[in-house]
């Protein structure tokens, strides 16, 4: 199907967010000033997980040093790290009563060791404080530097996530900085150590149903276990326009020709979303 960035097809239709548990979410995260890949990155499913009680906490601050073209998270310069976000996730997570939670962070290139220190501390806090909740990370590639990621897989999340966000042709048009190659080579880091890793792809950029499966092939190649696939929704018309809207149908494929590669889960349909339902990939 073409896309047409001003109309969507009826599959894509977002339901806003609403009730008890999301005016509660809503509101710890403007007491505490708390910033959510939910709501920076404009995520369809945010009514759905802020009605459920959860939610994707973002550490770093709100501004990337990274510009990607598919992403609404803002750019520039950040602010210097705040070790009392730690603290205030923490306590939000006590008092929303999460049992599996996901943290994720901006890019912070502009620091010696990218943020790694901090996501350290961060999972280590929350470990501590929290021993029941499970976790997942959603980090970045930290330059391609394996010391840094070694930092936060010392500290033994459930699961630990890197995005391909494309296939390999689109990567450098998509992407700002990352490239294929070394987000396969951290994918492999993590799965080498033991801990479970995943990684997720956005269709509808102009990719090709070969691309898409040798991408499977390459994460499965290097030993990643979980995977999502969802449909790219363009933020604005600055952003990198959206080619085509993908049918639930043709989701569908995928995700069976992802179990037949070996993946022990695939999330694969329209609104997915890399932490959509990411509790169910820690069993």
């Amino acid at each position: 199907m073409k896309a047409d960035f001003r109309k969507k097809p009826e599959w894509l239709k977002i339901r806003l967010p609403r009730g008890f548990k999301t005016s509660q979410v809503v509101g710890l995260l403007n007491e505490k000033n708390l910033h959510t890949i939910c709501s920076s990155g404009l995520c369809p499913n945010r009514g759905e997980c802020w009605g459920n009680g959860t939610a994707t906490f973002m550490i770093g601050g709100n501004v990337c040093t990274r510009s990607c073209r598919f992403c609404n998270v803002a750019t520039g310069k950040p602010l210097p790290l705040d070790p009392q976000e730690i603290l205030d996730i923490v306590n939000s997570v006590k008092e929303l009563k999460l049992r599996h939670v996901v943290i994720t962070s901006v890019d912070r290139d502009d620091l010696d060791d990218c943020g790694a220190a901090h996501w350290a501390a961060m999972i280590r806090t929350l470990r501590r404080e929290c021993p029941d909740v499970t976790m997942e990370v959603l980090v970045p590639d930290f330059k391609g530097r394996m010391d840094l990621l070694d930092m936060v897989i010392a500290e033994r999340p459930d699961i630990i996530s890197h995005n391909m966000e494309t296939v390999r042709r689109l990567t450098p048009d998509v992407r700002c900085f990352a490239t294929y190659d070394r987000s396969l080579e951290v994918i492999r880091h993590i799965a080498e150590s033991g801990i479970r890793s995943k990684s997720g792809i956005m269709l509808g950029l102009g990719e090709t149903p070969e691309e898409i499966l040798q991408t499977m092939d390459d994460l499965r190649a290097v030993g990643c276990e979980v995977m999502t696939i969802g449909q790219y929704l363009q933020p604005t018309r600055n952003h990198y326009p959206v080619q085509e809207y993908i049918h639930p149908d043709v989701f569908e494929q995928y995700r069976l020709a992802g179990i037949e590669k070996g993946f022990r889960h695939i999330e694969s349909a329209p609104m997915v979303r890399s932490s959509y339902h990411a509790e169910r990939h820690v069993h």
